[in-house]
């Protein structure tokens, strides 16, 4: 049973809208501590299938918000829940627009915690000089692909992926997304078709082509350049698991090496498809590293 302390510690839930600059309305969910005081914003960047309302998504910002004090604002990013789409068009500008106009809506100044292919979009939001006002970034397993030692995504994926998007195939959209782009074995991707996320996934199915359009890049076997990444100006830190596949871990320790001023945690019991609770620690007291009290 919870207690009334329980009860005040939660932090404040508010849901707010922003305008990109193409006018696609983002929607988001604002976590703010028990009282109101904070010691910044931070902004979630959601990966591949996931959405605000995603449970490890909302367990992170409450998480985050109750024990490190800091605003969490958990975003639909385009083309999932709330948010509005641009179909046909697929630009990792435009999501880095989207991040620009919930940071400026949010006050402007803000750190980022990207999960996946968020993780990307957030280290390219940062070197965009879009966003001044980014503060900090951590990355949770940036899926980069710099050698052929595990699955490399075929040349045409783009391609193919837009046609099975226009032509409304979303669970043929799903199985080749997680096949060719993830590397899913294709038996494991069988069986989820038969478990009740499946149609959770399909709803989601359209969206994988922005994933791609900020993924399909990096993700070619070629090693990462310092030259792409000396835009990043702000503290780093690169996450991963040590139950990961392979190819995530060499990913992390690929970014770390290229960013200017980051650093690199394995936590040994991670994959993923994390475990919230042991990820708040590490991402907490980097967010809040050297910040001023609460406010």
């Amino acid at each position: 049973m919870s207690t009334a302390a329980d009860v005040a510690a939660k932090p404040t839930v508010t849901e707010s809208v922003a305008t990109s600059a193409d006018g696609t309305v983002i929607a988001y969910d604002r976590h703010v501590p028990a009282g109101g005081r904070s010691r910044g914003t931070v902004v979630l960047v959601g990966g591949a299938f996931s959405h605000r309302k995603f449970p490890k998504m909302v367990q992170f910002a409450e998480q985050l918000a109750a024990d490190h004090g800091v605003a969490v604002v958990n975003y639909d990013r385009r083309g999932r829940g709330g948010s509005g789409d641009t179909p046909g068009r697929y630009d990792a500008a435009q999501e880095i627009a989207d991040l620009a106009a919930v940071v400026a809506a949010e006050g402007g100044t803000a750190a980022l915690v990207g999960w996946s292919s968020g993780a990307v979009l957030a280290l390219r939001a940062a070197r965009s000089g879009q966003i001044p006002g980014i503060t900090r970034v951590v990355a949770f397993e940036p899926p980069f692909v710099v050698d052929r030692t595990r699955h490399v995504p075929p040349a045409d994926l783009g391609e193919n992926l837009h046609r099975l998007v226009a032509t409304g195939q979303h669970s043929r959209t799903v199985r080749y997304f997680m096949t060719k782009a993830i590397g899913i074995p294709a038996p494991f991707v069988g069986l989820m078709r038969i478990t009740p996320m499946w149609s959770k996934l399909t709803a989601l199915a359209p969206s994988t082509a922005h994933d791609w359009a900020v993924m399909g890049d990096y993700m070619r076997a070629e090693p990462l350049d310092p030259a792409d990444w000396a835009g990043v100006q702000v503290p780093v830190l690169v996450l991963s698991g040590g139950r990961s596949d392979a190819l995530l871990r060499i990913a992390a320790k690929a970014a770390t090496a290229v960013l200017p001023h980051a650093e690199h945690i394995e936590i040994a019991k991670l994959s993923h498809n994390p475990d919230v609770a042991l990820m708040v620690s590490p991402v907490g007291g980097f967010l809040v590293r050297d910040a001023a009290p609460a406010a």
